[in-house]
């Protein structure tokens, strides 16, 4: 694993676009991936070809919220050919290492999805309005995703 680099936002937005069309994730243009490239760990094929990624943010405290310092795990994608063979779970135990090594108290994530890998790492359900709020309003209630928190 390691950190995406702004020159690799088309070959994330390649990655994730499959799961897009599926709905499983927002669309994103490819200057949000260039811009926030710090943001992605990627898992990278011998032939350097990315087969998988992670965004992780973090979320200063708004007016009221207290003094959490709170993450968001978004843009979670494993290629097709990758799934099923632990490489989400990699990509998922690298993200949860950098959010201790940045000292979050709280990872917060949404899905679409069954939330059994998320669960599985520690993760809970909650509700969008424990999140921080710039995120869930964010959040299109149209998709009837799953929030999902691990706290430390």
């Amino acid at each position: 694993m390691r950190t995406a680099r702004p020159d690799e936002a088309p070959a994330l937005a390649a990655l994730s676009r499959p799961f897009v069309h599926s709905g499983a994730l927002r669309e994103r243009p490819v200057s949000l991936y260039a811009a926030h490239a710090a943001d992605f760990l990627v898992l990278e094929a011998s032939e350097g070809t990315l087969d998988g990624c992670v965004g992780l943010r973090a979320y200063p405290a708004g007016p009221g919220e207290g003094d959490e310092r709170a993450g968001v795990v978004y843009n979670f994608c494993v290629a097709a050919h990758r799934q099923g063979s632990g490489a989400g779970a990699g990509l998922l135990r690298a993200v949860l290492a950098t959010a201790h090594a940045r000292s979050l108290d709280a990872l917060y994530t949404a899905t679409t999805g069954s939330a059994g890998l998320f669960l599985r790492y520690g993760f809970t359900r909650t509700t969008a309005r424990q999140a921080p709020r710039s995120w869930a309003d964010s959040l299109d209630p149209r998709r009837n995703a799953h929030v999902l928190v691990r706290r430390r």
